[in-house]
């Protein structure tokens, strides 16, 4: 049978879309919290990115004017609650009406209630991977394949997706809040939460995520057509990566040492010719 005729195929492309769907309605709603909640708090709009964190935040916060009162543990990592609240204290913003507040916490209820809802999908997806793309799931496990699935837009989408793109599927946008760059680690999308990648010594991730993306890629190409329903070639293939990370952990081969030279056993280095002849008359 042809994936694409297949109904249960077309109903995980159907979830698919939903969370694509959903993810898009959330965006929406992101842009209005932001749009209501910009007089109490401007700042905090560049200092949490990700829409549902913004969403927690400003539904614990309301229109609290002290941060200190507020317990944002839990939402946020430590460095992030720190300089929000430090930047709480010197802001220029005043308490929000109260129909407006309403209106902003119904929005970030309702911007929850769409990301749970997302997880369900995300999870039913999930528990039929081993069906729809069984190589692709045997790489990178089920969750993360339903995830680069749902986000590519289909099995086919992503197997028409070149492999440094996927690389970078679900990579979130880094917030520093003014510390340095050089330590925070190069973008990585959903591929980072594969077994493989977390048992990789950090030295090596970047080059073990550039092949884990490729080998992804070229398992959603045997699944999108149908190549091979048990996983034999995603089996293979999560091998090869494995070998290959081994081979990079194996120290250098030990130096052999190298005989000294025979003494005076190299020719010398003075050519003959006119002018060496006249030079040995004189």
């Amino acid at each position: 049978m042809v994936l694409e005729d297949d109904p249960e195929y077309q109903l995980i492309v159907d979830c698919n879309a939903l969370s694509v769907d959903i993810e898009n309605e959330i965006v929406i709603i992101h842009n209005f919290i932001r749009e209501k909640y910009r007089l109490k708090f401007p700042e905090l709009e560049s200092l949490v990115h990700h829409p549902i964190d913004y969403a927690r935040v400003v539904k614990r916060i309301a229109n609290e004017m002290d941060l200190t009162l507020v317990d944002l543990e839990g939402l946020l990592p430590s460095a992030i609650i720190m300089v929000v609240s430090v930047t709480a204290s010197t802001t220029s913003g005043k308490p929000l009406p109260e129909d407006v507040l309403q209106k902003t916490i119904d929005a970030c209820d309702r911007a929850l209630t769409l990301d749970s809802s997302k997880k369900k999908v995300l999870d039913f997806v999930e528990s039929r991977m081993g069906y729809i793309a069984p190589n692709l799931s045997a790489i990178v496990g089920s969750a993360v394949a339903a995830k680069l699935m749902g986000t590519a837009g289909g099995l086919s989408s992503l197997a028409k997706m070149p492999a440094c793109n996927v690389q970078l599927l679900g990579a979130k946008k880094k917030n520093l809040a003014g510390f340095s760059t050089a330590t925070s680690q190069f973008r990585v999308g959903y591929i980072e939460q594969t077994e493989i990648f977390q048992s990789t010594p950090p030295s090596l991730r970047m080059r073990a995520c550039r092949l884990l993306a490729s080998k992804s890629t070229l398992a959603a190409r045997v699944d999108s057509t149908r190549g091979d329903p048990s996983g034999s070639v995603g089996r293979k293939l999560r091998e090869e990566v494995s070998k290959k990370i081994e081979k990079w952990q194996e120290p250098p081969p030990a130096k052999q040492p190298k005989p000294l030279p025979v003494p005076d056993s190299e020719p010398k280095k003075k050519r003959g010719g006119r002018r060496l002849r006249k030079m040995k008359e004189r």
